[in-house]
């Protein structure tokens, strides 16, 4: 992959990490910490249907490019502009620690 032009990298993204806390029912509650707002390019991949408590929901992948970064992971996502994109896997492009290519879905809030 050659690198992009910086121009291309033209969305503002916001990366979020989940914080879990205990409910007293036993389970756990998640709210989303937002942890650093940045640049980079989302390519739509797919989109489909598929079935979601007995009824057809929408689903579409991105690519999403970012710079090289530590600590992006995949059970964190993407925020854009309202936009959730659940990232799925993460990929040092090249493994030269310049690009980060996530792979992640678009979820209804």
């Amino acid at each position: 992959m050659s690198a992009p032009m910086i121009g291309e990298l033209r969305s503002r993204l916001t990366l979020q990490a989940p914080q879990r806390a205990g409910d007293d029912g036993g389970g756990a509650d998640v709210t989303w910490t937002d942890i650093v707002s940045l640049w980079g390019r989302i390519t739509p991949l797919r989109g489909g249907e598929r079935a979601v408590a007995g009824r057809l929901a929408g689903s579409v992948s991105h690519e999403i490019l970012i710079r090289w970064r530590t600590g992006v992971e995949p059970s964190m996502r993407f925020n854009d502009a309202g936009r959730v994109l659940e990232i799925h896997a993460v990929m040092d492009v090249g493994s030269r620690r310049r690009w980060l290519r996530c792979l992640c879905e678009e979820r209804d809030l």
